[in-house]
């Protein structure tokens, strides 16, 4: 999974579209994108969305936050069309994994769904008690699957007048960044880095698409399909790491009782092996 491309929820027209692209994943959206007098039409087509969904793309949804009142009636509507996950906006820690985890329960034996199938991905960073309840995934639910980090909410939770210059993000947000990304890898799951603003600055795109991938993030969220193919391409490992990676794992096999290695003139020990095998790893998505 690389790309997770966002379709207002009642968009037939816009399904369309990102049904044609190459994202691995979409993400039905009713929450941001859509009106609050539209929400319960929103439901219905995002229902129609999954029942036509493209085979090999993942579809998730991304349901309105547990403090709304409307999480119940989305999950309603949408659960039998058996989507791949679930996204869980404006979270905060393991408590509202949990409570999700339970409604999915419900909701599962319901639909006679396999226990346990339906993911979830948070948007982990969207409020200051968030970020601060990053490290709060002791006793999490085996559901999650996934961390997404997000600066736009964040900012009108700071107060913050704006949250880069010149396409960087302020000190808070990387922090909250580099919070997710560390509190995703110690709980096991996939890191998501946040969308790109500026639909049509595909540099800018690319260039931040490679950094979140050596940085850890295994995927990206996008709001436009012509965001995806860079993203796409952006998190392989190119060819000169994947040459690397080989050669690193070939001379660990060429001698399996030695703890280090000596390779063009440089010392590679385990911690290196590791990070060649991922790569190498990628190399199949």
């Amino acid at each position: 999974m690389r790309s997770f491309l966002f379709v207002p929820g009642d968009s037939l027209r816009k399904f369309e579209s990102a049904k044609r692209t190459a994202a691995d994943a979409l993400i039905l959206d009713l929450e941001d994108s859509i009106a609050p007098e539209e929400k319960v039409g929103a439901r219905r087509t995002a229902r129609e969305m999954l029942e036509a969904r493209k085979p090999g793309q993942k579809m998730y949804v991304r349901v309105n936050a547990l403090d709304t009142g409307l999480t119940l009636g989305d999950l309603a509507a949408v659960m039998p069309g058996q989507p791949d996950g679930i996204v869980l906006p404006k979270c905060v820690g393991a408590t509202d994994v949990n409570r999700l985890s339970l409604y999915l329960d419900a909701f599962e034996a319901a639909a006679q769904i396999e226990e346990g199938s339906t993911r979830i991905v948070t948007v982990a960073t969207e409020t200051a008690r968030a970020v601060l309840k990053l490290l709060d995934f002791e006793n999490m639910s085996p559901r999650l699957w996934g961390m997404m980090w997000g600066a736009e909410d964040l900012a009108a939770s700071l107060s913050a007048s704006r949250n880069r210059t010149a396409g960087r993000f302020h000190g808070p947000f990387l922090l909250a960044r580099d919070l997710c990304l560390i509190s995703a890898a110690a709980a096991g799951v996939v890191a998501i880095d946040t969308i790109a603003t500026d639909i049509n600055d595909l540099d800018a795109l690319k260039e931040e698409s490679i950094a979140a991938r050596q940085d850890g993030f295994l995927a990206k969220a996008v709001i436009h399909p012509k965001h995806v193919d860079v993203v796409n391409a952006a998190f392989m490992p190119t060819e000169e790491e994947i040459a690397w990676s080989e050669k690193v794992v070939k001379a660990f096999n060429d001698n399996p009782t030695s703890g280090v290695v000596k390779i063009d003139g440089k010392m590679i020990d385990k911690p290196h092996l590791r990070a060649a095998e991922k790569i190498l790893a990628l190399r199949g998505r």
